[in-house]
C-alpha cells in the first residue's frame, strides 16, 4: 500500500512548513518533502532507519541553508568565482548551487498507483531573472517504491534563446563510522576544490583530515556505490549519463558524507564545460535514483 500524507506545522511536528510524507507501507520506507523549503527531501527512512543526515538545529533558522537531506542544485552546481558569471557580454550574480534550494516549490500532483509519488514545480520569477535571464519551469517527480527513491526531472525553456544550465543534488548520507565505508566511484583521478591539476584516486579517502571536498570527472560509467561494512548495507546511486561529475564531501567529526551527482563541474556557466542547454520551447528530461541494498 502506498500513501501520500500532508503533515501541517504544529506542536507534534518538527517542521515549520507543511511536510509531504510518501510511504510504501509494505517495504516500511518513507520520505519527507518540504515544498516551501526548496522542494528538499529531508528524511529517507527504511524499516525505521534514517539514511539521510539532518542538522535539525541549523534547519530551525530559515536564514541558513539546510545542511542535510537532499538539496536541489539549479541552475548551477558548486560556486562561481566572485559569485558571478558572464553570458552574452552581461555579468550576472549567482550564489553557490543556484537559487532553487532556497525557493518555494508548488505541489502539482500526487499519486499512489504502483508507487508513492509527488510532483513539484518551480517557475522563473522577477527575482530569478536578475541572476538567470531565462523564463523557465522545472518539474521534479519524487517516486518512492520499496527501497528505491527516484527523482525524475524536467527542465523547460520558455525563453526565446537557448537556456544553459547545470543541475544536480547534494544528498547527505548518515554514517556511524566512516572507516567502515568502501567506495566504488568510477574514476581514476580527483580534483580538489581549488586544484589546478588532478590527483590519482584509488577509491580511498583520508578521514583524518578536517574536510574532504573532491570532484570526479571522466567517469567510466554513470553512478557509484558505497558499501557500509558496519550496517551491511550498500548505497547504489544510479543516474543518466548527463550527470558527468561526482562530488564527495565530508567534514571530520560530523556523521555524514555527501556523494553528489552533478551535470557539470564548478564554474561551468563561465567555462561552458559539460554545460547542458535547452532550446527555446523545448524540454530536457533527466533522472537520478538512490537505492539501499544488502551487501
Amino acid at each position: 500500500m502506498f500513501s501520500v500524507q500532508v503533515v501541517q506545522p504544529g506542536p507534534e511536528s518538527r517542521y515549520a512548513t507543511p511536510a509531504y510524507w510518501l510511504r510504501d507501507e509494505a517495504a516500511g520506507s518513507a520520505i519527507a518533502v518540504l515544498p516551501d523549503r526548496g522542494g528538499i527531501i529531508t528524511e529517507w527512512q527504511i524499516q525505521n532507519k534514517d539514511y539521510f543526515y539532518m542538522d535539525w538545529d541549523r534547519y530551525q533558522d530559515p536564514k541558513n541553508s539546510i545542511r542535510g537531506g537532499n538539496p536541489i542544485l539549479f541552475p548551477i552546481c558548486g560556486n562561481l568565482p566572485d559569485n558571478a558569471y558572464t553570458l552574452d557580454g552581461t555579468t550576472y550574480p549567482l550564489n553557490q548551487h543556484g537559487f532553487a534550494r532556497n525557493m518555494v516549490w508548488a505541489v502539482t500532483e500526487t499519486g499512489t498507483d504502483g508507487a508513492a509519488s509527488l510532483t513539484l514545480s518551480l517557475k522563473s520569477t522577477p527575482e530569478t531573472l536578475v541572476s538567470y535571464p531565462f523564463e523557465f519551469e522545472v518539474a521534479f517527480t519524487y517516486v518512492l517504491k520499496g527501497n528505491t527513491l527516484t527523482i525524475d526531472q524536467k527542465y523547460m525553456n520558455h525563453s526565446d534563446r537557448p537556456m544553459p544550465f547545470s543541475a544536480g543534488f547534494h544528498p547527505y548520507f548518515t554514517v556511524a563510522d566512516k572507516s567502515q565505508l568502501r567506495f566504488d566511484i568510477p574514476a581514476t583521478e580527483s580534483w580538489g576544490k581549488t586544484a589546478i591539476t588532478a590527483t590519482p584516486f584509488s577509491n580511498t579517502f583520508d578521514f583524518g583530515v578536517d574536510e574532504i571536498d573532491l570532484s570526479f570527472g571522466n567517469l567510466s560509467r554513470s553512478g557509484a556505490t558505497v558499501s557500509d561494512l558496519q550496517s551491511q548495507k550498500k548505497l547504489v546511486l544510479s543516474c543518466d549519463s548527463e550527470f558527468s561529475t561526482l562530488v564527495f564531501w565530508t567534514i571530520k567529526g560530523l556523521d555524514f558524507y555527501c556523494l553528489e551527482p552533478w551535470s557539470a563541474p564548478r564554474n561551468a556557466m563561465n567555462t561552458g564545460k559539460r554545460l547542458l542547454t535547452v532550446a527555446p520551447g523545448d524540454v530536457r528530461s533527466l533522472s537520478v535514483s538512490l537505492a539501499i541494498e544488502p551487501m
